[in-house]
C-alpha cells in the first residue's frame, strides 16, 4: 500500500472534514502518498484527483461541510460507470480508496470492490442510520443544532402560549427527533418507527393545558413529515395557537461537536490501519464506545434497530 484516496458523497455532514483530516495526516504519518478527490463519485469518474499534503488539510478540523465537496453521480449507478471509476483510480495508482458518506456511498464502494479496488468506508451522515453503528459521524452535531433551535423556539412559544410543531431530517430514522426531543424536553416525539395518533396528539395537548402548560413543543421526523398539516390539524381540534417550523439543512451546517470531531479523528485512522493492512470492503464504525470494522456486504444487510426503551424514557418525562 503506497498510495490511498479519499473522497466524500452524498449528503454532506459535520466532521466529514475532521474525517478527511485524519486520513490525509494518518497517510502521511505513515509515509503514504494521499490523493484527495473532489466531488465524490462524480469527481472520480471525471479525473478530478489532486495530491494532498499536511496543509491541504490545515484549519479544517472545526468547519462544517467538506473541502473536497460532495455531489451525486447518475452514471455512476451504471456498471459502465463503475468501470470507468475503478480505471481512473488504477490509472493515478491508487492502491486504496477511503468513502466517506452514507448508505449510498457505502454501495458506491461496495461495486469498485468488484473491479479490484480496496475499499474502506466511513459513516458520514447525520441521519445516523446505518445499523453497523451506534453513531455516525455528523449525528451529534445534527441533534445540537436542533437542541438550539427548539430552545430558541420554545421561547416565542411560551410568550404566545402556542403549540410549535418542529419538523427535523433524518430521512426514514427517527433519531435525530428522539434525541433532540428527549435532550429538549418535548411534549411529544413523532418518528416513522412509531407513527402516531392525531387524536391522542391533541388530547395530550389539551391535558396540558388543563394541567397549566403555557406551550408545547412537539418533534416530527422527516421520516413522518407533514409539520404543516399536523399545525394546522392541531389548531382545528384545541383551539390553540399551532406554528410549524421546518428546520431544513441547517442541520447539515455548522461547525462539528467535539464528539464528531474525536468520533471522525478515531475513524479515519482506523480506515488507513485497515486499508495498509490489505483489508478491504470493510466499514468502519463504533459500538460500545470501541471503534470497529465489518464487511461492507454484511453491514449493509443489516437491519437497523429503533430505540424503544430511549422512546419509551422520552415518553415518560414528557408529562
Amino acid at each position: 500500500m503506497k498510495k490511498i484516496a479519499v473522497l466524500t458523497s452524498g449528503g454532506d455532514a459535520p466532521g466529514m472534514n475532521a474525517a478527511i483530516r485524519a486520513v490525509v495526516r494518518t497517510c502521511l504519518d505513515k509515509g503514504l502518498t494521499v490523493m484527495g478527490i473532489q466531488r465524490g463519485f462524480s469527481g472520480l469518474i471525471n479525473g478530478e484527483i489532486f495530491q494532498m499534503d499536511r496543509r491541504s488539510v490545515a484549519d479544517i478540523i472545526h468547519r462544517g461541510g467538506t473541502i473536497l465537496r460532495t455531489a451525486r453521480s447518475e452514471e455512476f449507478k451504471t456498471e459502465a460507470g463503475q468501470k470507468k471509476g475503478a480505471a481512473i483510480l488504477n490509472a493515478f495508482g491508487i492502491d486504496g480508496l477511503v468513502v466517506i458518506g452514507g448508505d449510498g456511498s457505502f454501495h458506491g464502494a461496495q461495486a469498485l470492490t468488484k473491479y479490484g479496488i480496496n475499499a474502506v468506508g466511513l459513516p458520514g451522515t447525520i441521519d445516523n442510520d446505518l445499523a453497523y453503528t451506534d453513531y455516525t459521524i455528523g449525528f451529534d452535531t445534527s441533534v445540537n443544532t436542533v437542541l438550539d433551535a427548539i430552545n430558541k423556539l420554545r421561547d416565542t412559544s411560551t410568550s404566545h402560549e402556542r403549540v410549535s410543531i418542529v419538523e427535523v431530517m433524518g430521512r426514514n430514522c427517527g433519531d435525530i427527533a428522539l434525541y433532540a426531543g428527549l435532550a429538549g424536553g418535548a411534549e411529544s416525539i413523532i418518528v416513522p418507527e412509531k407513527g402516531y395518533d392525531i387524536n391522542e396528539l391533541c388530547r395530550t395537548i389539551l391535558e396540558g393545558k388543563l394541567r397549566g402548560k403555557r406551550h408545547n413543543l412537539v418533534i416530527v421526523a422527516e421520516g413522518v413529515g407533514g409539520a404543516n398539516e399536523i399545525a394546522k390539524k392541531v389548531e382545528e381540534v384545541t383551539g390553540i395557537g399551532a406554528r410549524a417550523t421546518i428546520l431544513g439543512h441547517i442541520q447539515r451546517g455548522g461547525s462539528p461537536t467535539a464528539n464528531d470531531r474525536i468520533l471522525a479523528s478515531r475513524l479515519g485512522y482506523r480506515a488507513v490501519e485497515l486499508l495498509m493492512d490489505g483489508k478491504s470492503s470493510r466499514v468502519v464504525g463504533v459500538r460500545g464506545g470501541e471503534v470497529i470494522d465489518i464487511d461492507i456486504d454484511e453491514a449493509l444487510a443489516m437491519e437497523r434497530k429503533f430505540d424503544e426503551k430511549l422512546y419509551d424514557i422520552a415518553t415518560a418525562l414528557s408529562y
